[in-house]
């Protein structure tokens, strides 16, 4: 009977220790698992930092390559830019000769450099170019003759590599001259003889600095 007892205490010890031995090796296969969802977790949280800054980074360089963009369109060419509620305007010195309606060759070399500040920053945005005539002439003729002026403009931006899906033009004719009353040969005609380009749309929320603007009156 002793003997029963001692094997049955003896049984029971190795069932205490094997269920110990269990519990233990569970423990641990659970702090294992933990450490390693913590360590897949941190992991995960550097390569999100990572690529955070990279893309602010990208960002920074984006802006920096804006601002000496438009900058260039500034001193190169004369350029004057606005900001007006999520638009840009460009208001270039792109004009026309008097009753023509032809892209001049002096001003490819300018719609060339806005071409591709377009595609490189405002691909996704619209862009209407809005085209004027001086006063010379019927009403009705140079609303035309503007809305002529505006397509070659729109012509020759798309063999520069613009989507056309994304050009829109309107011809505005002889209102909002920069030079009243100035027509034909007059000094400051070729001034109301022009194009006007006006981005719209995603526009790149951190602009340049301001330059001259151009207020509605003197576009």
């Amino acid at each position: 009977m002793q003997r029963l007892v001692s094997v049955g205490a003896a049984i029971l010890l190795t069932a205490g220790l094997t269920s110990a031995c269990a519990t233990k090796g569970q423990l641990r296969r659970l702090q294992a698992e933990q450490q390693a969802a913590l360590q897949q977790e941190r992991e995960e949280r550097l390569a999100a930092e990572e690529e955070l800054r990279a893309t602010l980074n990208a960002l920074d360089s984006d802006v920096e390559a804006l601002r000496a963009d438009i900058e260039q369109l500034r001193t190169e060419f004369g350029a004057q830019i606005t900001a007006l509620e999520g638009k840009l305007r460009f208001a270039m010195p792109i004009h026309f000769g008097f009753d023509e309606a032809e892209v001049a060759a002096e001003d490819q070399e300018m719609l060339n450099r806005f071409a591709s500040v377009v595609r490189e920053h405002y691909g996704a945005s619209y862009l209407t170019i809005e085209g004027f005539a001086d006063p010379a002439g019927p009403e009705e003729y140079n609303k035309r003759l503007s809305e002529r002026r505006a397509e070659a403009v729109q012509e020759y931006l798309v063999q520069q590599g613009l989507p056309e899906d994304r050009l829109r033009t309107v011809g505005y004719g002889e209102s909002r001259p920069v030079v009243p009353g100035a027509a034909a040969s007059t000094p400051g005609a070729e001034l109301n003889r022009r194009v006007v380009f006006v981005i719209e749309g995603p526009v790149n929320d951190v602009l340049p600095e301001a330059g001259q603007p151009v207020g509605a009156e003197s576009t």
